[in-house]
Parts: structure tokens; sequence; C-alpha cells
């Protein structure tokens, strides 16, 4: 019996080819479950038009073979056969997306089945052998990528100009299978997407590649100017306009990113439109300012409003570099002064997105004026005590570097924006030198401590709704009158409107709590509002608390008149009589504890202050840099939450590994990183917002570098500023607590310090060497100085000693991290309910009994 000719392949779910010969009833579940593997000459014939019967899979419904009556479809069949006689068809086009070793083959079995094989090529690439195979080439740019032969554009474009029925999809080309709105396009323009089953055996079958979802209108394509590749505008918005190729960020339109950072439907705008000024009366100005509304859109370089993030009510103004490149002239400096007006006045954050070329020309000196206009605003703005976050966008140049855009009390950024006050053109004309790689971007700002962090467009919008909780969990404090409402803030409240976008938050009203005298944070805070806090401090706290506390004083007295020193849970300084951890090759006398504790602090293993904040601080976001020279990594600094507070953390920290220790100066802190955390315990102070220090440093680092950027002023300057700070203050040693470098952190209401942790006025090595001229002696010095907590705490220099568990905390880190946690909830609650005359006051004292 003659065989019938296959020309499709049945694949089952797991890739197994289905018998030809399966019964019918088995066609009807295999088509959820299989797809249809078309051969080279079945996809020629339904190119060209050809009458044949429809894959098994494919088609249902066959009325189109039998509801024509047999004469009518043998007439119609010779007629066809006919026309086709006296006029040969063209081959139909088949465009094959490969590169491989084996295009070659690939291009020679598309055209023997009957395909004119068109081939894909670069400018640079033109000569290469398997284009010798092809009846046709496309091009599809300059130079050769493999994104480039994976981008739908390049390949609609390339289909389109050699007339292709058929995409052949294989080798770079295959992540185009799953793109949808790739294959929307390509089906809405009559082409049809294969997908190779194997690049190696073309003969086995293709795969048809389609979509359920409707194509986007043509014409809504942008081209990324960093790689030169085109994308889809709904591929691009649901990306944060961020370039799927090379991951370079196209410039966004403010209506782009009001789509992106705010809540659906809250922006609501300000002042649209502001009389234009021609202060100059500059020849062209007023026709060239007609000329941009028309071409953008917009009124003016600014847009400004109120919104909500996360459900969050803020004050946003966003830039637009379409509209004279973002140059700031009168009116951008009037809208943008009349919004942070208007947020003063109802109490609002603030937050604008940056973008600008700088001072506007055309109106000379009334635009340099505006430097100074939006700093008053901001001023007062920042006297209410109200946050302003920067977001400094590509590109942020000129005056508005020099004026708003670095006034935030954080300033974020784009990843490699052009940030900088003179233009690079000047800079070169001026110095006569090459500028270096990096310069003016970003990621230069943030090495020179000029900005807080660069954060991924993809995260801004969870950051900004972070930060602005922790700013408004206690900056209104105070502010409302009897019977007015307040929202109730917490780390995971936030997180759940970012991800449901429920836009609810519990609420107090301050007028029905019951007046206590006092006032925790001076003028500008009511008793209602710490009652308010204490209770959402219970209920927002993340961890269970443990019933064990600090030993105090009173036992550690008693203990050591015992002669020995044993902490709750059984952890001892004494550990089997043993140095625990550390290189040294000293042995460890059983009754000098403090050396021990010396060698138990150095430990390599030993939890470092990050460790800490990530076991324990929720929600923290780290902000860098000084603001005038550098970031030291041996100072972090950032805001989180702590028990449901929002606090600033300031730790210093060593590094868990070689490289990061070399990176963080093995923990020995710059004048740049006490100038940092200055910066973020005055922050913290205008928002009320208790500080917490983590310590553990050497000490100060010692170097020419460091005295001539002034190390002893940075730490007579944190030191004068904790001494009058008016926000609690509580800080705990984590490990080596060393000399002034250590004492510039602990400056607080409460210091508490791990049960192995030491503090001293010098290393004993170093206080060997100057009294005794040996270093050897330095188990001698541990022990002289008094080192340990034990004894720290007897002499009254801390005031609680912390367990770190039944072993070491490098042994159980988490045991010694709930510790201090259980001990800063403890106390920030203590705190927070004084009056800060009352806090300040015991401050004095508790340094002026020494």
């Amino acid at each position: 019996m003659k065989q019938r000719k296959q020309n499709y392949i049945t694949l089952s779910a797991d890739g197994e080819v289905v018998p030809q010969g399966s019964a019918v009833e088995d066609a009807a579940p295999a088509q959820e479950s299989a797809d249809v593997a078309y051969r080279l000459s079945r996809m020629v014939e339904e190119a060209a038009g050809s009458p044949v019967a429809p894959n098994a899979l494919d088609a249902a419904d066959m009325s189109e073979y039998t509801a024509v009556a047999p004469g009518e479809a043998q007439t119609a069949a010779r007629a066809e056969r006919a026309a086709r006689v006296a006029e040969p068809a063209a081959k139909p086009v088949a465009l094959v997306m490969a590169r491989s070793k084996s295009a070659k083959r690939l291009l020679q079995a598309v055209a023997d089945a009957g395909f004119c094989a068109c081939a894909a090529y670069t400018q640079d690439r033109r000569n290469e052998g398997y284009l010798k195979a092809a009846q046709r080439a496309v091009c599809l740019g300059e130079k050769y990528s493999d994104a480039l032969f994976c981008n739908g554009h390049a390949v609609l474009e390339a289909a389109a100009e050699c007339e292709a029925a058929v995409v052949l999809l294989s080798d770079e080309a295959l992540p185009l299978a799953e793109v949808d709105s790739f294959l929307a396009r390509a089906a809405a323009r009559g082409v049809r997407v294969f997908r190779a089953m194997n690049p190696d055996a073309p003969a086995l079958g293709w795969i048809l590649c389609s979509t359920d979802k409707p194509a986007a209108d043509d014409g809504t394509w942008r081209t990324c100017q960093h790689c030169g590749l085109s994308f889809d505008e709904a591929s691009l918005a649901s990306g944060h306009y961020v370039c799927p190729s090379c991951g370079g960020y196209f410039r966004m339109s403010s209506a782009e990113r009001i789509d992106d950072t705010l809540d659906a439907d809250s922006f609501v705008e300000w002042n649209r439109r502001v009389p234009e000024t021609d202060p100059l009366n500059f020849p062209g100005y007023d026709d060239k300012l007609a000329a941009q509304r028309e071409k953008t859109g917009l009124e003016e370089a600014v847009r400004t409003g109120e919104g909500r993030i996360a459900g969050l009510r803020v004050a946003v103004g966003i830039m637009e570099s379409r509209f004279f490149m973002g140059s700031m002239g009168s009116v951008v400096g009037e809208k943008i002064s009349r919004m942070v007006e208007r947020a003063t006045d109802e109490r609002l954050p603030v937050v604008v997105f940056t973008a600008s070329g700088g001072a506007r020309m055309q109106e000379g000196l009334v635009s340099l004026m505006q430097m100074a206009k939006v700093s008053c605003a901001l001023s007062r703005h920042a006297q209410a005590g109200l946050p302003y976050l920067s977001v400094l966008t590509d590109p942020t140049t000129g005056g508005v570097t020099a004026s708003f855009a670095m006034q935030g009390d954080v300033i974020l950024a784009e990843p490699r924006a052009l940030i900088g006050f003179a233009g690079q053109r000047v800079i070169k004309d001026t110095i006569k030198q090459e500028l270096p790689e990096g310069f003016q971007t970003a990621e230069f700002a943030l090495e020179h401590g000029l900005i807080d962090a660069i954060v991924e467009r993809a995260d801004m919008r969870a950051t900004l709704a972070h930060l602005l909780a922790i700013h408004l969990a206690t900056v209104d404090r105070g502010s409302c009158g009897p019977g007015e409402s307040a929202i109730l803030l917490d780390y995971r409240k936030v997180r759940d409107n970012l991800e449901h976008g429920t836009d609810t938050y519990n609420t107090v009203t301050y007028g029905m709590l019951e007046p206590e005298g006092g006032l925790p944070f001076g003028d500008a805070a009511a008793r209602g509002s710490r009652r308010a806090q204490r209770l959402l401090s219970g209920l927002a706290g993340r961890f269970e608390r443990k019933a064990s506390g600090p030993a105090m004083p009173k036992r550690l007295e008693k203990a050591l008149s015992r002669g020995g020193f044993d902490a709750e849970e059984g952890a001892s300084l004494e550990v089997n009589g043993v140095v625990m951890g550390g290189d040294a090759n000293v042995a460890a006398d059983p009754g000098n504890r403090a050396w021990q504790s010396v060698q138990l602090a150095r430990n390599v293993h030993r939890p470092t202050a990050r460790a800490y904040i990530d076991a324990f601080v929720d929600g923290f976001i780290e902000l860098h840099g000084d603001r005038a020279f550098g970031d030291d990594g041996a100072v972090v600094c950032g805001l989180g939450w702590i028990g449901g507070r929002a606090v600033t953390v300031i730790a210093q920290e060593k590094g868990a590994d070689l490289k990061e220790r070399i990176r963080r100066n093995f923990g020995c802190p710059q004048p740049e990183g006490y100038r940092k955390s200055l910066r973020l315990m005055r922050q913290a102070e205008k928002f009320g917002r208790p500080v917490v220090c983590l310590v553990d440093t050497q000490g100060a680092f010692c170097g020419m570098e460091a005295e001539e950027r002034g190390q002893g002023n940075a730490i007579a300057d944190n030191l004068l500023a904790m001494a009058g700070l008016r926000v609690p203050v509580v800080s705990v040693l984590l490990g080596e607590g060393g000399s002034g470098g250590a004492l510039a952190l602990a400056l607080a209401d409460r210091v508490a310090m791990q049960e192995h942790a030491v503090y001293s006025v010098l290393s004993p090595e170093g206080f060997a060497s100057i009294l005794w001229k040996d270093r050897t002696r330095a188990p001698e010095a541990a022990a002289v100085m008094k080192m340990s907590a034990a004894e720290a705490c007897q002499m009254g220099i801390v005031d609680a000693v912390l367990p770190e568990g039944p072993a070491p905390a490098h042994e159980n880190p988490e045991a010694a991290a709930e510790q201090v946690r259980a001990y800063v909830v403890d106390v920030l609650a203590e705190l927070c309910e004084q009056p800060i005359e009352e806090v300040l006051e015991a401050r004095y004292e508790r340094f002026a009994k020494f």
C-alpha cells in the first residue's frame, strides 16, 4: 500500500514524537499537551498558499474541504493549476536568524525545501562564509552583537525589508520565541515565526510560535541612546524604561515618571500655568518658548503637584529635560518655590526629580536668582521639621546642582546619571587635561561622598516610600491639635502597601489621649504622641523578646568579689581557660579576663556591626558620604526600624572577610567617616529620631592623610554635637572600643558592652610599648587597664553588660544579636518617654562624674 508523505510531526509535552498512526480519539487530548513540529516543505506550501490539508491539531473544522461540491472543487483545482502554469509563483521568503557554524547547512535546507532563503548579517561581518549559501541577505546594523540578533525591532524591520513570509529563529535569536510583543507584531504583519527544535538538525522540525496578546500600535518604538537598539514602548514601561539589552537608562518624561513612581491616579498638578517672563527682552525667546510648548506638549521645564507613594501623601516636582534641556528660568524657580511653600503650609514632605542643564541663559541674572529663591523656600520647609528627598537623574548640572538638587535631607541618584556643576568642556579648557573615565557620574559622586545612595529604577518607588515613612514616623509629633489624627507607620505596613496597594494605615487621634506633663522632644511633641509610639513599638516588634537581660552593676560586684564572673544563661568571660579565636600565640592566663576578652573581641569570626544590623534593623537603608570629600567604608550609617521604632543607626564596621576588611580599612575610621556620622546625627535631631550607635574599632585611623583632613577636628565635632544632641542616643560596644575613635560614637545616654567586648584608652600593645617599652607585656597591660566589660561596668563607664549566650558571639550570633536588640528596645522605650531636657541633663551628669 502506498504510504502518505508526512509534512508535520506531533510532539508530546515531554518532547517525545507522537506516532502518526495514533487513533483519532487521541487527537483531542493531545491538543492541550502537544506541539506540532512543521517540516520545512509544509511551511513552504502554507506560505505559498497551496490548498493542502491542515495539521491534525491545527484545524478541527474541515468545512473548507467538505462544503464545496465535488464538481466545483475539481473545476477550481484545474483553474488554479492552469494559473500556476501560466504565471509561475515567486518563492516565499524565509528570513533565517542564525549565525552559528550550522547556519550554512540551515540556509541550504531552507532553500532546498522551496523557500527563498534570506540571511541576516551585520556590516562588520558581511564577508562571513555562510552568506554565500543564502539567496538574499539583509543587514541588521553596523556592528554585531547577540542582543542585536534577538532584538524584536531589528528582526521585524529585516523581515519587512526582505518581504519575508516566515521568520526562522535559531541560535542567538531564540529568545524572541518567548517575547509576546514581537510575536503579536509579527502576526499582525502576516509573518509566521518558527523556532528550531534542533538547530543542528533543521529537518527534524520547527515549532510555530504564537501568542494570544494583541499587537501594540506600530510606531511606538524607542531607541536606546547607549546601544542603539529599539524596543516597543509597552515593554520599556514595564521595565521602568531600562534598556533590556544593555541596561542603559532612557530619559523619562514627567508623565512616565508619575506613572512609574506614584500611586495610580493620585497625582494632582499644582500651578500648571505660570506667566512667562522675558527679563532681558532676548531676541526670539518668546518664539522659542512657544516652539518648545508645541513640540513637547509641556508648559515649562518642571511639573509640580501632589501625589501618594504607598499611600503616603507627598509634594512632588519633576523636571523635564525635553523642555529647554530642563534649564532653570524664572518660571521653573517660581513653580518649585510655590510647591515647597504649599508643602510647608500643609506639612507635606517634598520629593524632587532633577534633570537640568543649569541656568537659562536667555534670562540672565534673573535665572541665577532662582537658585537663591528656591533655597529660601527649602530653608523654611526644613525649619518646619519636614523632609526633603532629592533624586538626581540624567543630567543634573549647573545651577540646579549648586542649589536644590544638593540640598535634600537624603540625596538619591539613578545609576550612571551625569552629575556636576561645571561642564566637562569648560573643565578641560580650564585645566588643560583630559578627564578620567566615569568623571561626573553618579558613581563618582557616591565615591566622593556627595550623595547618599544610587538606587536602581526598579527599587526607586520602594526606597522613597520607606524613606518617607521613616521620616514621617517622628516628624509629625506635636503638629496635630486636639481631635486631629495622624497615621501610625512601621516597616511592615509600608511594605504591605507597596506590595498590595491597600493604601491603608492605622491612625491615632491626639486629643483623645490623656495628656501628661512633659515634652519628650522639646516644644515639638505632645505626651499623646509618645504613648502612641510606645503602643506601636509593642505591636510592631518583629522579634519575641526573651527573658534574659543585661548583667547589672550590683550583680557584677558580687560576682567579682567571689573571684569569678558568670553571665546569665551560663555564659562566662572564661571559656575553658583557653583563648578563643584570634591568631595570638600568647597562652591565656585563666585569671586575666581582660586579655581573654581582648582575644575574643579580635576574633576574625566575631559578628561585625553589619551582621547585627541585618539581624534586627528592619528595612535598613544605608546612606553614604560626608557631602564634602568622601565616603568612609569603616562607618556605616543609615535609617531603619528597631522594634517598630524609626531610628538612625551609626556603626563602625570591620568587614566580614579579608577583601572587605581592606576596603573598610579594618574598621579604623577616617575623618570623613566621623563627619558622615555627624551629618546623620544632625538629621536625626531634625526629625526627632533616636540614634543607635554600634561601636567596634581599634581606633581612629592614624595616617598622614587623616591628619591632613583633620582627624582630631572630626572627633571633636562629634563629641560636641553628641553632648547636646536633642534626641536619645544609645551606644553598644560590640567588640573593640579603642580610644577616642570609639568614644566619638559612645557619648550617649546609655552605653552597654557585650560580654566579651573591650574598652580602653589605648591598645594593650601600645600601652605596654609606651610605658614599659615591651609589647610582649600586652596581656599584663590589658589587666592593668581594666579593659573588660565587667570591669568597665564596675567603674561606671558603661551601664550594662550584655550576655552573648552560652558561648562567645561568634559561636552563637543569633543569641548575641537578640540580647543587643532587647537592650536597645528597652532603653529606647525608657528614654523616649522622658522629656528631652531631662535626658540632656542626665547625659551631662553621666559624664561629669568622671
